[in-house]
This record gives C-alpha cells, structure tokens and sequence, in this order.
C-alpha cells in the first residue's frame, strides 16, 4: 500500500510540520552492524561540525550562547535537540552525514517519530526531507518586530558565520 503524497503532506500540516518536505522511499529492511552506535557518535561529531552553514537557523532554535557555540563547535548536543536520519537505518539508510538533520526533540522529533511508524507495513513511504540539516518549523519561527534579546544576538552571530563561511 502507498499513501498519497497529498494525504501525507496533510498528517504533517496536522503535526504543524507543514512546511517539510518529504521524498517518496521503498524501504529496505536493514539490521544493524554491531558497531552502529560508536559509528553514530562519530557521524554525530562530523555532522555537527557541518552545521556553521546553517547558523541562522540554529538561531531559531531558542539556545542560550554556549548551546549554540557548543553546537557549532560540534563539543555539545544541546537539551530538547536530535540529530535525525532522514533514511532510518534499518529501513535501508546510510550511516553518512549526508542522511542526517538536527531538529527539537519535542514536539518535532517525537512527530516524525509518528509520522514514519504510522506508515509501518507501506510499500512506499514519506519520509521527511528538509532542505537543509537543520529544520525549524515556521510556526516556531520568531516574527514581529519586538524579537527576544537572545534571539537576535545568536542571529547577529548566525550572521557574522555565515560572512565568513562565504568568504573563505
């Protein structure tokens, strides 16, 4: 069986992740090798030293300055924040940075969590793509003019990263 794509989109607008895309995907049912968490934590550490191009989303995110610093020098994960496949392992997936994405654990995780197990037993599934490796939903997004202090100081650093990862 095969959900639309349509009807798939929907589930995530209901989730409030209606501004993720998603890819078609035949899983490929997949055990672990023995030694898939030390490789984990080592793909983690590379991820995160990946993650100064998306310092202006990271911004978003709501960390105080040492979870954000902590996070773009790749030393600390901050609380309430995964790092995701975007092809779970055991469906068929790489053990590469290239399929990982960092997002808020709760409620964003938790919901794609739901989202994927909701489809088990799917010859085709939906499985969320984001963009870029870090997604931040546009309902937690900051708007109006009055900002959060905090907010727009890791924005003004976001930014200064970004200058300098574009001129070197």
């Amino acid at each position: 069986m095969k959900i639309p794509e349509n009807i798939a989109t929907q589930r995530l607008a209901e989730l409030e992740m209606d501004d993720m895309p998603v890819m078609e995907y035949t899983p490929k049912p997949t055990k672990l090798p023995t030694d898939w968490f030390t490789t984990y934590r080592k793909l983690c550490h590379e991820f995160m030293g990946t993650l100064t191009d998306c310092a202006t989303e990271i911004a978003f995110m709501n960390l105080s300055q040492n979870e954000f610093m902590g996070l773009l020098s790749g030393q600390t994960l901050p609380r309430n924040t995964s790092i995701r496949w975007r092809i779970p392992i055991t469906l068929g997936g790489e053990m590469s940075v290239k399929n990982m994405f960092l997002c808020r654990t709760f409620p964003l995780s938790h919901n794609l969590d739901r989202f994927i197990l909701e489809q088990s037993g799917n010859e085709t599934l939906w499985l969320p793509n984001p963009a870029k490796s870090v997604y931040v939903t546009t309902h937690t997004a900051p708007g109006g003019t009055g900002g959060n202090a905090t907010s727009d100081r890791l924005t003004q650093m976001a930014a200064a990263i970004s200058n300098n990862n574009s001129l070197g």
